[in-house]
């Protein structure tokens, strides 16, 4: 069995589905919201992982935990201990390449820094997936590209090199079946540092249709995210770390193509899947 935290975000709903093509038993952890769309065969167990003393007799029987510090947030420390009591033999972080390449502000890395130290000295066996911007987070262009051929956003230069959702769940898959040695921190990223102009091009080669990217003032796009309702913590994250990486690039690694023994899969890759959500 294996338990899944952050269950209905984009990398725990294509974790699940590659486990269950493998017919391994996964149960996933969610606040309530969202159950109807999780994959049919999952065992669903919901609760605030805050406080997550509630979850004690789903780890029965569990010999892996993936774990989102977003899910978990402060309850990390007390579920671990949890998963130790109850048996469970490894966890796999999601994490976040932040740690050791500095973008944004410093509170958000060090939110992933603790959640590391925490796992390391939890007593399971672990592996720390250090993750690169995801792909995915184009999918917040959408209503533009929907609604037009220009994104408007800030700092067009900024340069990072996305990695699809696919991947990072196929090396989750191998760590949370100890196919990965335990114990290391694993930074993953796609193959192509791509700065927002060239990953609004290749979106638009995706469905068909000459987009282009527009750069703002960085306080506009504060402020529009802000009227829209988003939290504060949103476009400190965004803004931040996109005006670091217009200066410094964000890293490149080759990990993902050494551990699953095939070309890492490209943003243009991503967004041939993707078409259907910007209108193509």
């Amino acid at each position: 069995m294996i338990l899944i935290t952050g269950a209905s975000g984009v990398v725990g709903r294509h974790v699940m589905n590659l486990l269950l093509e493998e017919d391994t038993a996964v149960t996933a952890v969610t606040r309530g919201l969202g159950q109807a769309r999780l994959p049919d065969g999952v065992r669903v167990v919901s609760g605030d992982l805050f406080s997550p003393q509630w979850l004690e007799e789903a780890l029965e029987g569990v010999e892996a935990i993936q774990i989102s510090p977003r899910a978990t947030g402060p309850g990390l420390g007390e579920l671990l201990k949890l998963a130790v009591k109850q048996g469970v033999r490894r966890a796999v972080l999601l994490s976040a390449t932040t740690v050791e390449h500095p973008a944004g502000e410093a509170r958000f890395a060090a939110q992933f820094r603790s959640a590391e130290d925490l796992v390391a000295g939890s007593g399971l066996e672990w592996t720390v997936l250090r993750l690169a911007d995801f792909a995915a987070n184009a999918l917040a262009w959408a209503p533009q590209i929907k609604a037009g051929d220009v994104v408007r956003g800030a700092h067009g230069r900024a340069a990072t090199s996305p990695i699809h959702e696919t991947d990072i769940a196929a090396v989750a898959v191998q760590a949370l079946r100890g196919s990965v040695h335990a114990g290391p921190v694993l930074t993953l990223t796609g193959p192509q540092s791509l700065d927002q102009f060239e990953k609004v091009r290749l979106i638009g080669a995706a469905i068909g249709r000459a987009l282009s990217f527009q750069e703002l003032p960085p306080e506009q796009v504060r402020q529009g995210m802000l009227a829209q309702g988003l939290p504060e913590e949103v476009p400190a994250r965004l803004l931040g770390s996109l005006s670091d990486y217009a200066n410094r690039p964000g890293p490149t690694t080759s990990t993902v193509e050494e551990l699953l023994g095939r070309p890492a899969l490209t943003f243009a890759d991503w967004a041939r899947d993707n078409a259907s959500a910007f209108g193509g």
